[in-house]
């Protein structure tokens, strides 16, 4: 152990048996600019990695002081647990600005970085864009050959043909991590030319090694085949962001805009799942398989806090927000708020989450449940994980008859007032008293199924005959198979009009602020037509879905009773008509998306 950390505790022989390397004790932390740790033997096979990287913004420092070394020696034993805890290698960096305070966990040690990558491709963008060698405003043409898998919105939703800046493909890389369109700004940068920027930089151990999902376009293949799409060290990322932070790197100007790509990204909830709420995060993240990564900037009343966190081979591969190196990186920028602003509460990490209007998990479907089991009379909220206007009225409701603040989002007191989450049901025979499903008599093999749900129709399309079905005729929510419908008259109006397809349709605020699930559009962009269908139908766009009644609605007449009606309600009065003309006699759209609404009904025969 090295006496000068102060801070260091030995891995046990158990600690390093995933390793696959013989035990050699060796210091974890480092609180100076130089680290103690020894480099990971990495393995060749699978490799997985998280990163946390956050710093604060443009953040006021609070008026009692922090004292430096009492703030590490607190960073340490609140951290240490947590990695000694963790199923997988974990690396840590830490440095808060204002007091200089410390604390590192073999914070120079190469790891792989998945889409974290992405963090200093933007950098090297901007500054090749402010030497004059990038055009950001160049067009970029989509073709079907740039489709790459992976995460991002391009290569899933989009048709080739589509028009967009250099610009545009940067927001995307690390707004939606879009993998298609990272190769766009490499294909523009070059991959050496990345690595030689982070060089200047003095990153000489952050490098791209090969474009995404192009394994051919590898400049290092042995790199590539050990760590993956690129690489980074924690104290690497923590500079980087500080960088961005001071505004000392580029120019001011292209890093308020870098920070605004950076507060875009669409997954909060790595860092953000344990701050207090409206915490403001801007952040990259990344995930491969067992490799999750994610580097931020966030705004804290005691200055500016800088935290760079990579694990690896980790053993959780999950891929949802219960993944353990999730979990890891909240925890840590958890600790890491508190130390520094002991006065602000933050979130136990045991607690549930804060939900709100907009909101789409599973923790919705189970507050659903339970508030139609808690009140009397029961709401009978469609649990569908989509936290619309019905269930903040709901929530209001419970809220009052429990004489809690009537917020419609849930906080602690909440909770705790609601007692238990009612689960999903549990499977037939189970006589638990959580259960919220009875138990059914087996099904009657000549007649029609035992099922759950409260209303279903089969038919025979060649004969045109109904096989079966149970209130088949009542009006129930439709959710987003709204969409269906929406879906039709849009392409009934371009059956009568095929331009209409490659019609430019401009984003309002209205449609790219409609709660719920999204395409991802933002307000001010122009998408063509036939681009938004996709984004209605792929991901259910619910921000789609008003883009396109408001832009269709326009080139509708207006009916005599609503001469005043605006395009987005003609749009609606059409869904309305073409049902009608269908003989749905049982259905009333109030949306083109599926928000719950109380005129907004259809039944399983229609």
């Amino acid at each position: 152990m090295h006496r000068a950390c102060g801070v260091c505790v030995r891995f046990s022989r158990s600690a390093h048996q995933s390793l696959r390397t013989p035990f050699k004790p060796a210091c974890r932390h480092s609180v100076s600019k130089t680290s103690h740790g020894r480099p990971w033997p990495v393995s060749t096979g699978w490799l997985s990695l998280t990163v946390i990287a956050l710093a604060t913004l443009f953040a006021t420092p609070a008026s009692g002081a922090v004292d430096p070394a009492q703030a590490q020696a607190q960073l340490a034993s609140e951290i240490d647990p947590l990695i000694t805890a963790h199923r997988g290698q974990v690396a840590v960096m830490i440095h808060h600005v204002e007091s200089g305070a410390e604390f590192g966990f073999r914070a120079d040690e190469p790891m792989p970085t998945a889409s974290l990558i992405k963090l200093p491709i933007m950098m090297a963008a901007y500054q090749a864009a402010a030497d004059r060698q990038l055009d950001l405003q160049k067009k970029i043409t989509f073709r079907d050959e740039d489709r790459v898998p992976g995460s991002g919105l391009l290569s899933r939703h989009f048709s080739a043909g589509l028009e967009l800046s250099l610009r545009d493909c940067v927001r995307l890389m690390i707004s939606h991590s879009d993998n298609t369109a990272t190769n766009f700004v490499l294909r523009e940068l070059g991959l050496r030319a990345t690595n030689e920027w982070l060089a200047q930089a003095g990153c000489p151990q952050t490098r791209i090694h090969a474009c995404v999902f192009k394994p051919e376009t590898s400049i290092s293949p042995e790199d590539s085949q050990r760590w993956g799409l690129g690489k980074t060290t924690a104290r690497e990322t923590v500079s980087l962001l500080l960088k961005l932070h001071t505004k000392s790197v580029v120019n001011p100007d292209a890093c308020r805009q870098m920070l605004d790509h950076l507060l875009a990204c669409e997954d909060q909830t790595r860092l953000g799942s344990l701050l207090p709420p409206g915490a403001k995060i801007a952040m990259k993240t990344g995930s491969v398989t067992a490799v999750r990564a994610v580097g931020g900037l966030i705004e804290s009343p005691a200055g500016t806090i800088a935290i760079c966190v990579l694990t690896a081979e980790n053993k959780d591969r999950r891929w949802s927000e219960e993944n353990e190196a999730h979990r890891l990186c909240a925890q840590i920028s958890r600790v890491a708020w508190k130390v520094f602003n002991p006065t602000s509460p933050v979130v136990e990490p045991e607690a549930n989450g804060r939900l709100v209007m907009g909101e789409q998990n599973p923790l919705v479907e189970d507050l659903q449940r339970t508030l139609n089991v808690r009140l009397d009379p029961s709401p009978q909220l469609t649990v569908d994980g989509e936290f619309g206007p019905a269930t903040e009225a709901a929530l209001r409701r419970f809220q009052l008859s429990a004489k809690l603040t009537e917020s419609g989002s849930t906080d602690e007191a909440t909770w705790q007032a609601l007692g238990p989450l009612v689960a999903a049901a549990t499977p037939m025979g189970d006589d638990s008293p959580t259960s919220t499903q009875p138990r059914m008599p087996p099904d009657d093999l000549t007649g029609p199924p035992v099922v759950s749900c409260k209303a279903w129709l089969v038919g025979d399309v060649p004969s045109g005959q109904v096989i079966g079905g149970v209130n088949a005729e009542t009006a129930l929510d439709l959710a987003s198979t709204t969409k269906i419908m929406t879906l039709v008259v849009a392409l009934r109006m371009a059956e009568a009009d095929p331009a209409l397809l490659d019609q430019s349709v401009k984003i309002s605020a209205n449609s790219a602020g409609t709660p719920g699930s999204e395409a991802g559009v933002r307000a001010g962009e122009t998408i063509r037509l036939r681009d938004l269908l996709f984004g209605l139908m792929l991901p259910s766009g619910n921000d789609a879905s008003v883009a396109i009644a408001e832009h269709l609605g326009a080139l509708l007449p207006a009916s005599a009773s609503t001469p005043m009606a605006t395009p987005y309600d003609r749009f609606i009065n059409e869904m309305n008509q073409t049902a009608a003309t269908l003989g749905m006699t049982q259905t009333r759209y109030a949306n083109p998306h599926g928000l719950t609404h109380a005129d907004h009904r259809s039944s399983a025969r229609d």
